[in-house]
């Protein structure tokens, strides 16, 4: 599989992978994703290019051509969503990455945390806005349950709920062991949660395909099979005009030449892709399984009633929902590296811890297993900034969390490719600070995966 940390390069053209999502969106639109401009087979002359046709970036092309009449010309390797944006378990969440907002609070005060939380609240409220424009992806009943993974972590989000409460008026429900098994689901490893009563589950290939159409409709290029193989820069010259810098991009076949440039690849910017993003993230692999249909007799023995989004309170976690047609999604991490992220051993786990919490699932298999790469922030963070001369930008360091932010962080980087001011905020400030010792970042990952797993035991 394809490793950012180790390959220069991305590849062109791949399928989608093997996922449920490629499956069900393939099979409800009888195979035919929505229109794209092709190959790039020609060279260009734009105002803007975008490198990436994921959810940022369809997202800044979307609003850049809807609110700033810029109509930028978006190059993917290989097909919308092909990344993270197509691999994700569809959760929609008001989340800020890694880095909870207490800790914001302490850092910047209460003033940018609560900024912040209007940043990730306007993210999702920015996701159903279009949505409600005729996507058809799928989406769930509201409501996203954390749950317990010990009795110990009960408090732990009890106190966190009433902290949220303080602090943004939410309306948290606690649940108890009890509560949680007769209303919602038996999970056997769950002693308790907290269930917010917003966050949804939907398809995030439907998603990603719904973008699209709306970004074409709006007039934007969009040109698959189509990898950025080399960058340069170049000062242009004419009588009578004042020199421009360019931004010269080589696909296979055909030449981009950009005023302005948005990297909007995320966990897949290949390795030494940019010097702007060169060792300032850290590439993790997220492994999802989904399981066959459950029956009537299957769900009545786990009372799975809920269709809520729900994720453990383990510094491993696990997230998992129960799908349209009954198959539960699993997650939870994958391999350190690429070469053993097909590895059947990971998605094997997952279907045991799954079975330790539903017994009664014990004959289940599963039909599909793949992962994707997420992208971690030193500051478990996401950013949106750019060069000193700004001429090029980014979007990344989601942290898991992007679904809905990342429409947000698009919109916010439409402006500020517009020249727009946008809020002073350190998401939108500051840069990614760059990892210490950055060769080893996966050294540190694996450190840090020993250090999980005997936290979620005894800790």
């Amino acid at each position: 599989m394809y490793d950012p940390l180790l390959d220069e390069s991305i590849g062109a053209n791949a399928p989608y992978p093997n996922s449920y999502w490629a499956d069900v969106t393939a099979a409800n639109t009888l195979g035919n994703a929505p229109a794209d401009d092709g190959q790039l087979n020609k060279d260009i002359e734009v105002d803007v290019a975008i490198i990436g046709a994921g959810y940022t970036g369809l997202s800044t092309a979307l609003h850049l051509a809807r609110e700033h009449g810029i109509k930028a010309t978006v190059l993917e390797a290989n097909r919308t969503a092909w990344g993270a944006s197509g691999r994700n378990a569809g959760f929609i969440l008001k989340s800020s990455g890694r880095k909870p907002y207490a800790r914001m609070q302490s850092q910047w005060g209460e003033e940018v945390m609560r900024g912040i939380y209007q940043e990730m609240c306007a993210g999702v409220d920015t996701v159903k806005s279009l949505i409600s424009e005729g996507i058809d992806c799928d989406p769930q009943d509201s409501g996203y349950i954390r749950v317990a993974h010990k009795p110990s972590m009960l408090k732990d989000l009890i106190e966190t709920a009433a902290l949220q409460k303080k602090m943004f008026g939410y309306d948290i429900q606690v649940l108890t062991r009890e509560q949680l098994h007769q209303d919602y689901m038996a999970d056997h490893n769950a002693y308790g949660a907290i269930r917010y009563q917003d966050g949804f589950g939907l398809n995030p290939l439907k998603l990603a395909w719904g973008y699209q159409k709306l970004a074409r409709k709006a007039g934007v290029s969009i040109y698959c099979d189509s990898p950025v193989e080399n960058w340069q820069q170049e000062t242009s010259h004419k009588a009578g005009q004042q020199s421009q810098t360019l931004q010269v991009l080589h696909t296979p076949n055909g030449i981009v030449k950009a005023k302005k440039v948005v990297i909007a690849t995320n966990g897949y910017s290949a390795k030494n892709f940019h010097p702007l993003i060169k060792s300032k993230t850290l590439p993790v692999l997220s492994q999802i399984i989904v399981t066959q249909p459950l029956s009537a007799e299957q769900l009545a023995a786990c009372n799975f009633l809920t269709s809520n989004v729900i994720m453990d309170t383990r510094a491993l976690k696990y997230y998992y929902r129960k799908l349209p047609d009954n198959r539960i999604l699993f997650g939870g991490r994958g391999a350190i590296t690429g070469k053993n992220a097909t590895d059947p051993y990971y998605a094997k786990r997952l279907l045991a811890v799954l079975k330790t919490s539903f017994p009664a699932l014990n004959s289940l298999r599963y039909d599909y297993a793949w992962s994707g790469w997420l992208c971690m922030s030193l500051d478990d963070m996401p950013h949106v900034y750019q060069n000193e001369q700004r001429t090029v930008f980014y979007a990344m360091g989601y942290c898991g969390s992007g679904v809905s932010f990342s429409v947000q962080a698009g919109k916010r980087l439409a402006q500020k490719v517009a020249g727009v001011t946008v809020p002073n905020l350190p998401i939108y400030q500051t840069p990614l600070t760059t990892f210490p010792f950055a060769p080893f970042r996966r050294v540190g990952q694996w450190g840090y995966f020993q250090y999980g797993k005997v936290k979620d035991r005894w800790f």
